[in-house]
Protein backbone atom coordinates (compact mmCIF):
# COMPACT_ATOMS: atom_id res chain seq x y z
CA UNK A 1 0.00 0.00 0.00
CA UNK A 2 1.27 3.44 -0.94
CA UNK A 3 0.37 6.86 0.51
CA UNK A 4 -1.08 9.50 -1.84
CA UNK A 5 -2.43 13.03 -1.66
CA UNK A 6 -5.29 14.02 -3.97
CA UNK A 7 -6.33 17.65 -4.40
CA UNK A 8 -9.59 18.32 -6.22
CA UNK A 9 -11.14 21.62 -7.33
CA UNK A 10 -14.87 21.28 -7.96
CA UNK A 11 -16.81 23.88 -9.96
CA UNK A 12 -17.87 26.96 -8.00
CA UNK A 13 -21.09 27.07 -10.04
CA UNK A 14 -22.40 24.18 -7.91
CA UNK A 15 -24.06 24.74 -4.56
CA UNK A 16 -22.11 23.63 -1.49
CA UNK A 17 -24.22 20.49 -0.96
CA UNK A 18 -23.42 19.28 -4.48
CA UNK A 19 -19.72 19.95 -3.90
CA UNK A 20 -19.85 17.93 -0.66
CA UNK A 21 -21.53 15.22 -2.71
CA UNK A 22 -18.40 15.09 -4.86
CA UNK A 23 -16.28 14.58 -1.74
CA UNK A 24 -18.46 11.61 -0.78
CA UNK A 25 -18.41 10.31 -4.35
CA UNK A 26 -14.60 10.42 -4.51
CA UNK A 27 -14.30 8.65 -1.14
CA UNK A 28 -16.63 5.87 -2.38
CA UNK A 29 -14.71 5.58 -5.67
CA UNK A 30 -11.42 5.15 -3.81
CA UNK A 31 -12.95 2.47 -1.57
CA UNK A 32 -14.44 0.65 -4.59
CA UNK A 33 -10.98 0.12 -6.12
CA UNK A 34 -9.49 -1.18 -2.88
CA UNK A 35 -8.02 2.01 -1.44
CA UNK A 36 -8.94 3.98 1.64
CA UNK A 37 -9.18 7.60 2.70
CA UNK A 38 -6.96 8.27 5.72
CA UNK A 39 -8.81 10.53 8.14
CA UNK A 40 -11.38 12.96 6.85
CA UNK A 41 -10.90 14.98 3.67
CA UNK A 42 -9.60 18.50 4.29
CA UNK A 43 -12.42 20.78 3.05
CA UNK A 44 -11.19 24.27 2.18
CA UNK A 45 -14.54 25.45 0.87
CA UNK A 46 -15.15 27.95 -1.90
CA UNK A 47 -12.10 29.96 -2.98
CA UNK A 48 -11.24 32.39 -5.76
CA UNK A 49 -9.11 30.77 -8.46
CA UNK A 50 -5.82 32.38 -9.42
CA UNK A 51 -6.98 32.44 -13.05
CA UNK A 52 -10.20 31.43 -14.80
CA UNK A 53 -10.59 27.72 -15.51
CA UNK A 54 -13.33 26.71 -17.95
CA UNK A 55 -14.66 30.30 -17.71
CA UNK A 56 -15.11 30.03 -13.93
CA UNK A 57 -13.52 32.18 -11.26
CA UNK A 58 -14.40 30.19 -8.10
CA UNK A 59 -14.04 26.58 -7.02
CA UNK A 60 -14.45 24.30 -4.01
CA UNK A 61 -11.17 22.80 -2.81
CA UNK A 62 -10.79 19.43 -1.06
CA UNK A 63 -7.65 17.49 -0.15
CA UNK A 64 -7.63 13.74 0.48
CA UNK A 65 -4.95 11.58 2.10
CA UNK A 66 -5.26 8.18 0.41
CA UNK A 67 -3.72 4.76 0.90
CA UNK A 68 -3.89 2.40 -2.07
CA UNK A 69 -1.89 -0.08 -4.08
CA UNK A 70 0.04 1.26 -7.05
CA UNK A 71 -2.04 1.78 -10.18
CA UNK A 72 -5.49 1.19 -8.67
CA UNK A 73 -6.32 4.91 -8.60
CA UNK A 74 -6.11 5.17 -12.40
CA UNK A 75 -9.88 4.65 -12.75
CA UNK A 76 -10.59 7.29 -10.10
CA UNK A 77 -8.36 9.76 -11.97
CA UNK A 78 -10.10 8.92 -15.24
CA UNK A 79 -13.49 9.67 -13.68
CA UNK A 80 -12.23 13.02 -12.37
CA UNK A 81 -10.69 13.92 -15.73
CA UNK A 82 -13.94 13.20 -17.62
CA UNK A 83 -16.24 15.04 -15.21
CA UNK A 84 -17.45 18.50 -16.15
CA UNK A 85 -17.86 19.48 -12.48
CA UNK A 86 -14.20 18.84 -11.60
CA UNK A 87 -12.08 21.77 -12.78
CA UNK A 88 -8.68 20.36 -11.71
CA UNK A 89 -7.25 17.45 -9.78
CA UNK A 90 -3.74 16.43 -8.82
CA UNK A 91 -2.69 13.04 -7.44
CA UNK A 92 0.74 12.82 -5.82
CA UNK A 93 2.54 9.89 -4.23
CA UNK A 94 3.77 11.05 -0.86
CA UNK A 95 7.36 10.39 0.22
CA UNK A 96 7.59 7.95 3.14
CA UNK A 97 8.82 10.61 5.60
CA UNK A 98 5.82 12.85 4.83
CA UNK A 99 3.40 9.94 5.13
CA UNK A 100 4.89 9.10 8.55
CA UNK A 101 4.42 12.71 9.70
CA UNK A 102 0.74 12.48 8.67
CA UNK A 103 0.33 9.15 10.48
CA UNK A 104 -0.32 7.21 7.29
CA UNK A 105 2.65 4.85 7.79
CA UNK A 106 4.00 3.46 11.05
CA UNK A 107 7.21 5.09 12.30
CA UNK A 108 10.30 3.36 10.94
CA UNK A 109 8.43 1.68 8.09
CA UNK A 110 10.41 1.40 4.87
CA UNK A 111 8.87 0.82 1.45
Amino acid sequence: MRPYELMVIVSGALDENAAHGWVNNISKSVASVGGSVHGTPDWWGRRRLAYPIKKQNDGYYAIFNLIADGGVLDEVERTLRLSDDVLRHKLLRLPDHEAQKRGMLPAGAKK
